[in-house]
């Protein structure tokens, strides 16, 4: 073969390679950024941003795309704004289901999640709160009913935290019986201290506009703020007392909500735009190096992580969980 001959065969050979690549959707995909959208509890905000990080690494060509906010909300913007993600957390399991389940001939975006977290409600105060240095686990509830005393809070209508603060209230009364106790704290909590997602209400908490802010055990650990370490039969933390958070219910707009103890649960929903990134992320979340960051961060931990429907779930996801418990 002459020099020329050689040459030209050389560029045909590139040629068809490069027709290969256009050609095939794994390898031009690969060649191209892509986006991995996670809707999440405002609470998760801290531990998935760490998470991101450590996801970015791993898969250099993805940038990871988080929005926060209350976990009702999330869920509205997948069945009711119809706006894709390639994965759904929320901060109350059963947020999924009701609304991504396709209860009521409503469109089904989910056929399984997974719990990979718990958590426990609080207040949490600052040197600057009124009572802040008379305040504890034993005169809470008669305090934070005092007139005069500020408390911020998340919307029971779009927010867990929101409802779950409500519930705990109501078990409040049961539990030190004390009826018209809830009632005196939430007439604290007006509807100019309430947001989305209580997180928003920090910077006033620090600023002194509020005195007290409900919110999870998570978020005080993570600002390192003092905090009310409720009894475990109110604070919603414990599954031995499931029975007894029943009783606890919050009127909202979505209906009456009974007490149930907090677990955060994950799904991919149908329609995502890249599920194999958002099964990417899941096996992060669930494996040993997210859960490090999961307690990190003030959370409780599953191991192994609860599922409802595992068999419905990606086969590399099954490794990581068992069923859901029954009761």
């Amino acid at each position: 073969m002459t020099r020329r001959e050689r040459r030209c065969f050389a560029i045909a050979c590139r040629v068809v390679l490069a027709a290969a690549v256009a050609g095939s959707p794994a390898i031009a995909r690969a060649a191209q950024p892509m986006n991995l959208t996670i809707f999440a509890a405002g609470t998760l905000a801290v531990p998935f941003k760490q998470l991101a990080d450590i996801f970015a690494r791993q898969h250099p060509n993805v940038a990871v795309q988080p929005q926060f906010g209350g976990s009702v909300k999330m869920a509205k913007q997948i069945t009711e704004l119809h706006q894709p993600a390639d994965l759904i957390a929320v901060a109350d399991y059963s947020v999924i289901p009701k609304y991504l389940f396709g209860a009521d001939g409503n469109a089904r975006y989910a056929t399984w999640y997974v719990g990979f977290a718990r958590n426990a409600v609080t207040f949490v105060y600052t040197d600057k709160s009124k009572y802040a240095g008379e305040v504890s686990s034993a005169n809470w509830y008669r305090v934070l009913a005092r007139p005069g005393i500020e408390i911020g809070r998340a919307d029971p209508d779009t927010d867990p935290s929101g409802y779950q603060t409500v519930q705990a209230l109501s078990l409040a009364e049961k539990f030190y019986n004390s009826p018209g106790i809830a009632a005196r704290i939430l007439a604290n909590a007006p509807l100019a201290n309430m947001r989305d997602t209580e997180t928003s209400l920090i910077s006033a908490l620090q600023l002194g506009q509020i005195d007290y802010l409900a919110i999870y055990r998570s978020d005080a650990l993570q600002h390192h703020f003092k905090y009310i370490a409720l009894p475990p039969k109110i604070d919603l933390s414990d599954p031995q007392f499931a029975s007894f958070y029943a009783t606890g219910v919050a009127h909202t707009k979505n209906g009456d909500l009974a007490g149930k103890p907090i677990v955060y649960a994950a799904t991919i929903p149908a329609g995502a735009e890249h599920p194999e990134l958002g099964e990417a992320y899941l096996q992060l979340l669930l494996g040993p190096e997210g859960q490090k960051v999961m307690k990190q961060n003030g959370f409780g931990t599953f191991s192994p992580a609860y599922a409802v429907a595992p068999d419905q779930m990606p086969a590399a996801l099954r490794a990581h969980v068992k069923p859901w418990p029954s009761s």
